[in-house]
């Protein structure tokens, strides 16, 4: 799944700036930026409805832990499949008998 780009406030306003340039079509102008024509038609539409608090963050502090689990949970998941298949790849029976060494706790160590 490709990962959503983020476009920082600044490079929004200006990219709006140009767009409303006279003269200038948002398809040009979205084309030298690389971003969609769409998008920055959106953009401008809510720079021209916001004024100057366009863009502002509209996220609630429960979206940005979601959105904060999810990257975790995409970490982690590919950490264990990293794990998986360097388990996977070694000899059979390399693990038997070998146990964590972890100091300080005489239990796992015996």
């Amino acid at each position: 799944m490709p990962k959503r780009r983020k476009y920082s406030l600044e490079f929004k306003r200006g990219a709006v700036e140009q767009a409303q340039q006279v003269g200038v079509s948002c398809a040009q102008i979205a084309r030298e930026l690389g971003v969609s024509a769409n998008l920055l038609t959106r953009w401008r539409r809510e720079a021209e409805l916001a004024g100057s608090k366009a863009f502002a963050s509209t996220g609630s502090p429960r979206d940005k832990e979601v959105s904060r689990l999810k990257r975790e949970l995409a970490r982690v998941k590919m950490e264990c499949d990293f794990l998986r298949e360097a388990v996977i790849g070694m000899p059979p029976g390399s693990l038997q008998g070998s146990r964590p060494e972890i100091s300080g706790d005489s239990t796992l160590s015996q």
